[in-house]
């Protein structure tokens, strides 16, 4: 739901996958291979010409304009301080690059093979020979270790995410090495291997006003990059375009053909989300993902969708799931007790809200894996309950025999039963009804806490939406809506008590879950782990995630945290769609065949169809 906290670390983190060798016929000798794959083989030979998903003879040319809500403030995202621009990984290469139509395999980008023991204690990636940065110089794998150790010397979510990494060295020619404190760990390959590469020598070197540059502070200096489009012009706050690259090193690479196919990637930043529709509706951006139920019920019927110049169309969600909520800051007294988190998930009406506010669009969330096979149900049993058995005395004893039911009030009847159940669990966690409010036995403090959310975003009217609900079992809840800055400022400092934030989960979780949800994380400044969570229930079954030693293991494991998180109330869960609502101005292409774990793929995978954007100016 955050989408300006790190946007390109978020990206190169986000996809994380369990490595399993691949097998013989995709080795070369020596133990190098071409492709890492979850399950089996990588659907493609090591000689593919190119992924199925894309089309070679797309034409390159034409402009894409995109747009945010918020605003950036440098172009250096290796410090966790400022905002950065989307899109900005546009500049940038990484070792090896993701196949879109496969749930986790890659193959070499900057890298051309890698290799790793049986144990797993390391990797070493082979670059080719012929990668190089925008100003021609090559990439080198002093080039690769200097980006590890800075990132992680800068930034303490990498520090965290690479802890297991304990060197990076450069170990002959074009090779550099990653060495791990620990074995068996075969997600840490694949981990490596989307590190983002920067240039050292533009970094160690002098601006244009020979002042020495500083990786560790801020900047609107377009950086060096190595990948198919540099950055162009520049509005600061407001602007960003990237240029493609004619001669980009890598254009012909099978993980590339078809791809990057727009002359310019232009993002263009709004403080309001109304006046940022207004922006599409007025032509001035062409590709819109819709976010709220609200609008896309009742607000596209203006003339150009009534005249087909605009495209309303659906994309299937099917790569990742889905884990959102309002995060509770468990560093707040307030919430330390499992009983005041359940009764407030018990107080909120979601099918009230969902016939009011989203016209009956969304499905709530009951899983930190909503919409994947990873999700939780039932009681346990089988794999799964045995690895809950491991952990038994510290979960909640019902676990093991109820399933986790999250509240519904389909009736009113039903409300004021859930409402009844609430103040009920209050009471046993030491609160008393006075009146209209909710007050502590002892202290004789009022029940209050803070929904910290953006300015200008669709948050606050479900922000109301929760006040009224918790209005009614005598809990107070302020509003607070900030600005982007503002906005990262505190939830960097865990300076909020209710805010709306999640986790896309990969459909093979692994080491990222120590990011979210470890007790590691929890005290970390820019992690994950939003609410603070420090339970050894939960760090154990991490372990077991991370260590799982086939898939059926790892779905297991992967259950069995899911239905600790949700027993534990960590979050007041929200909803979601399963499928990206999109409009976009009818002048593209784009391949008959989509990434199946990625659609739409826009605009990585579509192009500038001339034709189509003529008919578009005719009707105008």
């Amino acid at each position: 739901m955050i989408r300006h906290l790190r946007q390109v670390l978020a990206a190169v983190t986000a996809a994380i996958t369990m490595v399993i060798p691949v097998a013989a016929s995709h080795a070369e000798d020596g133990g190098w291979h071409v492709a890492t794959a979850l399950v089996g083989e990588p659907k493609y030979p090591a000689d593919f010409p190119r992924f199925d998903y894309v089309n070679p003879d797309a034409p390159k040319g034409g402009i894409v304009r995109l747009s945010d809500t918020g605003t950036f403030d440098t172009l250096n995202f290796v410090v966790p301080k400022g905002t950065t621009p989307l899109g900005l990984g546009l500049i940038y290469d990484t070792l090896m690059a993701s196949a879109l139509d496969e749930i986790s395999t890659m193959y070499g980008l900057v890298a051309e093979k890698m290799s790793f023991p049986a144990d797993y204690s390391s990797v070493t990636f082979k670059l080719r020979p012929d990668a190089k940065w925008h100003d021609g110089e090559p990439m080198t794998p002093e080039d690769v270790v200097w980006s590890f150790e800075v990132l992680t010397a800068n930034n303490p979510a990498q520090k965290k995410y690479y802890e297991h990494v304990t060197k990076a060295a450069v170990s002959g020619e074009n090779e550099v090495t990653f060495s791990f404190d620990q074995a068996d760990n075969r997600e840490l390959p694949h981990i490596v291997g989307q590190l983002l590469i920067l240039p050292k020598h533009w970094w160690t070197g002098t601006d244009g006003d020979g002042k020495a540059r500083d990786v560790t502070r801020g900047s609107l200096e377009p950086p060096l990059g190595s990948g198919p489009y540099r950055i162009g012009k520049i509005i600061p706050g407001r602007t960003i375009a990237y240029e493609r690259m004619p001669d980009y090193w890598g254009k012909d690479l099978p993980v590339m053909i078809g791809q990057n196919n727009f002359d310019e990637i232009r993002y263009e930043y709004f403080r309001d989300n109304t006046v940022e529709f207004e922006a599409f509706k007025a032509d001035k951006v062409d590709y819109r993902n819709e976010n709220q139920a609200k609008r896309w019920a009742s607000e596209y019927t203006f003339p150009a969708v009534n005249n087909k110049q605009v495209v309303l169309e659906k994309f299937a969600e099917r790569g990742r799931g889905v884990g959102v909520g309002w995060i509770y800051n468990l560093r707040r007294d307030v919430f330390s007790d499992i009983r005041v988190r359940r009764a407030l998930n018990l107080a909120f009406n979601f099918e009230e809200a969902n016939r009011t506010l989203f016209f009956g669009q969304y499905e709530r969330i009951d899983s930190y894996h909503f919409g994947s096979e990873l999700r939780s149900s039932g009681v346990p049993k089988g794999p799964e309950l045995e690895i809950l058995e491991s952990v038994k005395g510290q979960v909640p004893d019902a676990l093991f025999t109820e399933p986790y039911t999250i509240p519904k009030a389909e009736t009113p009847q039903a409300h004021r039963a859930n409402l009844r159940q609430a103040i009920g669990l209050l009471r046993e966690a030491g609160y008393t009804l006075e009146g209209s409010r909710m007050r502590h036995k002892e202290t004789g403090a009022r029940l209050k806490m803070e929904y910290l959310f953006l300015a200008g975003s669709s948050f606050e009217r479900v922000g109301v939406r929760l006040q009224k609900d918790l209005e009614k079992i005598g809990v107070e809840v302020s509003l607070r809506p900030v600005d982007s800055a503002q906005y990262e400022n505190r939830i960097r400092a865990r300076d909020f008590d209710l805010v709306i934030l999640g986790w896309g989960q990969s459909l093979s979780p692994g080491n990222e879950q120590l990011e979210f949800f470890s007790s590691r994380a929890a005290d970390l400044e820019a992690s994950r782990n939003f609410g603070g969570i420090k339970n050894p229930a939960v760090d154990t079954l991490i372990d077991r995630i991370i260590f799982a030693k086939d898939r059926d293991e790892l779905i297991a494991a992967t259950r069995a945290l899911d239905r600790v998180l949700l027993w534990n109330e960590y979050i007041l869960p929200t909803w979601t769609i399963l499928a990206d609502r999109t409009a976009r101005w009818d002048r593209f292409g784009r391949p008959e065949t989509l990434p199946f774990y990625n659609e739409p793929a826009f605009p990585t995978v579509w192009w500038w169809d001339d034709a189509k954007a003529k008919a578009v100016e005719a009707k105008k």
